[in-house]
């Protein structure tokens, strides 16, 4: 219904939450136990709404923050409001979705992009690291590649977890897409070992760089 309020659509974001699967996500961070298709169904059925998005986003509930980054219009934040809205997001999900869905639709994001990348927050940087992997595979015309690695040689062993992963993915996706540098990547996540051990479920690809790398390129060619 379009005239549904916050509260009643945070009374249904309530009635979605499983008990189990908030103890699942809450290994991962998430504090929310809301199925994420049910999530995305609700999402379909409200449309753009985006004075609702603004006002399920300021109750802090995560569950609400997701739902907000799908039914906003994301050409209407400004840059310093995405700017707010990044380091308040708090849960990795939030962050995650609220890149994915909102910031890379924005027309702010390559203001945003190098200022995260410099910023002295590693969560706030690691979405810097996050726009620039996108870029790498998608609009690398113009990245300093080079630089990019040297920074991740430099500085990726002691990154705090969530900046050393989003080194970590744009070091892969740099190997993975500019074969003239893949050597140089192969050789850093080698003598790094970044993620070496990482613990990977059957069937699934290790997030260890070299092995990464190499999985994504032989299925490309083969």
């Amino acid at each position: 219904m379009a005239g549904e309020t916050v509260d009643e659509v945070l009374a249904e974001l309530a009635a979605l939450d499983d008990p189990r699967a908030r103890e699942v996500n809450a290994r991962r961070g998430d504090d929310h136990g809301v199925n994420l298709s049910g999530l995305r169904a609700v999402a379909k059925r409200l449309g753009k709404r985006p004075p609702l998005a603004r006002e399920l986003w300021a109750t802090g509930d995560t569950a609400a923050r997701l739902l907000a980054t799908l039914v906003c219009r994301p050409k209407e934040y400004g840059r310093e409001e995405l700017d707010a809205m990044l380091r308040e997001a708090r849960a990795p999900k939030v962050h995650d979705w609220l890149l994915t869905h909102v910031v890379k639709k924005s027309p702010h994001v390559e203001e945003l992009r190098p200022a995260w990348l410099a910023d002295a927050a590693p969560v706030v940087a690691s979405a810097g690291w996050a726009l620039t992997t996108d870029r790498v595979a998608k609009r690398p015309e113009g990245l300093d590649l080079d630089g990019l690695l040297d920074t991740i040689e430099a500085e990726m062993k002691d990154a705090p977890d969530r900046l050393q992963w989003a080194m970590n993915h744009c070091l892969a996706q740099i190997g993975i897409e500019h074969p003239a540098l893949r050597p140089r990547a192969l050789a850093v996540g080698e003598r790094l070992a970044v993620l070496q051990d990482y613990p990977t479920p059957k069937g699934c690809t290790s997030p260890y760089a070299p092995v990464w790398i190499t999985e994504m390129v032989r299925r490309r060619e083969g």
